[in-house]
């Protein structure tokens, strides 16, 4: 990795280009001659600005992207030689390049220029539910779980009946969130705590009394979709889901952009004594 100071690049006059900014989203309302046309406008990101400045000093693209503290999860950089101004960034000066501004899940760029050279860079950004959104993206796990349960299943090469919706449990809630907050704390993915316990273990920490209990984790999903999805994909996730023996579920997600895998995702389930 890189390493930058932190006043390098302090005298920048400006982290804003709102015309090479105007520029880009021309080419991606009128296409670059062939192909799809009208992507979504494009907003600046100062933090890509800077990266964009750390590259034109021959920093790698992932390297500053990075050390401008901007998280992507595909990003992309064009450089212009020879032209100055707005004047760099049309469809004929970039040619082939064009193309690569025009990808539809490309929404924030960064721009600098410096004489007769700019640097762009280009990226989807990592985004992700709010903390605010809790409660409802628990509902939306939940909504999806027992979508999942009213129907027969195969989990692998077991198969599963319908089985009853299962009943929101806010102590399974906090649990999860608990385990949660501590794997995106200290980035890490795996049932088994830092302090050694087992999803049983910190239910009955937390005073939950149970006669079967189960989790389901997950890392690197942005949405509550996504998260389901993938257990369900996976047989021994999936078979959690579709366990009759539980008839509660408490669910939970923690996001920090500085860890392995940017958001995490705990699932409970449990069946009170």
């Amino acid at each position: 990795m890189l390493a930058f100071s932190a006043h390098l690049y302090s005298q920048t006059p400006s982290m804003a280009h709102p015309t090479l900014l105007r520029a880009v989203n021309a080419i991606r309302q009128q296409g670059c001659g062939s192909g799809p046309v009208r992507a979504p406008t494009l907003r600046e990101d100062p933090a890509l600005s800077l990266a964009a400045v750390m590259i034109s000093g021959g920093a790698k693209l992932e390297d500053a992207i990075q050390a401008a503290g901007y998280r992507p999860v595909r990003a992309a950089k064009i450089t212009v030689s020879g032209i100055t101004g707005p004047a760099a960034l049309t469809a004929k000066v970039l040619g082939k390049s064009c193309a690569a501004v025009m990808p539809p899940y490309l929404l924030d760029a960064g721009f600098h220029q410096r004489d007769k050279q700019t640097w762009v860079v280009l990226a989807e950004p990592f985004s992700t539910p709010a903390a605010s959104q809790g409660e409802e993206v628990e509902a939306r796990i939940l909504a999806l779980v027992n979508a999942a349960r009213a129907q027969p299943r195969r989990c692998g090469n077991q198969a599963f009946p319908a089985v009853p919706p299962l009943l929101p449990q806010s102590l399974l809630t906090e649990i999860a969130a608990g385990h949660a907050t501590d794997m995106a704390r200290h980035s890490y993915f795996s049932h088994t705590a830092r302090d050694g316990s087992t999803a049983a273990v910190r239910a009955t920490r937390a005073g939950y009394r149970w006669r079967s209990i189960g989790e389901n984790i997950a890392a690197g999903q942005r949405t509550a979709d996504a998260a389901v999805q993938g257990w369900l994909n996976s047989p021994g996730h999936c078979a959690n889901i579709m366990a009759p023996n539980f008839e509660e579920m408490g669910a939970a997600f923690v996001v920090n952009t500085q860890s392995t895998s940017g958001i995490y995702w705990v699932q409970m389930f449990g069946a009170g004594r």
